[in-house]
């Protein structure tokens, strides 16, 4: 018998913990499989978890066994994203501060990992079920609403992120119809990414994992396959490109 199936990868992350007990109250007879770099699930809401190092070879093995599951897939969600760490460095301020380890850290995160796995998992996508297929962006990842600059590597990986989505989404539109790509904007979220940036974030634009996994929840529950990308916020309004 097939089985409906939620995917929720970079499932460790604070709002793929909240996302996975949204769903799992929404939809309790459907199974939840996440992806992490580690190894024990995520949250006890959990049905399969896959560990993975976000490898090509990695990313295959999973997607293979994905498909040999039997199931039906009504939504995938990514969570995978970095801004900074200890080892790669900070956003940039200046032109003197790009560094070009640290770009690529981004671009293979922000913008080539959710492609990654959009290539690897369109087979289990493929049938008569709606698919809603999800990546996390940022407002600033908007060309047109740059007014501030900086921040040059985070903002050209997700601008290149929406850019993929949308080329994506005119292929879908002919060989999988079923398929809504979906790039969400979460807002500052008061996670381990965000942490330090928050000093002059407003109190009431400091948002919970939770009121976030809620809003997307939402979101993706109202989105229908449209032969288009949609790039949204929290409130679901649309993001200008």
């Amino acid at each position: 018998m097939t089985k409906q199936a939620i995917i929720v990868i970079g499932a460790s992350s604070g709002i793929a913990k909240a996302f996975i007990k949204q769903q799992s109250q929404r939809y309790p007879d459907a199974q939840i499989i996440t992806v992490s770099r580690q190894g024990d699930a995520p949250a006890p809401e959990v049905d399969v978890h896959y560990r993975c190092d976000y490898s090509s070879a990695g990313i295959a093995d999973i997607a293979e066994k994905m498909r040999a599951g039997d199931y039906t897939v009504p939504s995938i969600t990514v969570f995978n994203g970095i801004v900074h760490n200890d080892e790669i460095g900070m956003p940039e301020k200046r032109l003197e501060d790009i560094n070009l380890e640290y770009s690529r850290s981004l671009f293979d995160t922000n913008t080539l990992l959710p492609m990654q796995w959009l290539q690897a998992l369109l087979p289990l996508m493929k049938s008569k079920q709606p698919c809603i297929f999800t990546a996390l962006s940022a407002r600033v990842g908007s060309i047109s609403d740059n007014r501030l600059g900086g921040w040059y590597s985070y903002r050209a990986s997700k601008a290149a992120l929406n850019m993929m989505f949308k080329s994506a989404a005119v292929e879908l539109a002919r060989r999988a119809k079923n398929v809504k790509l979906l790039l969400f904007h979460p807002g500052t979220t008061d996670t381990q990414l965000s942490e330090p940036f928050q000093a002059n974030v407003p109190e009431d634009k400091l948002f919970s994992p939770e009121f976030v996994a809620q809003q997307l929840s939402d979101i993706q529950s109202q989105l229908t396959p449209d032969g288009s990308a949609s790039y949204l916020d929290w409130q679901g309004q649309s993001i200008s490109w």
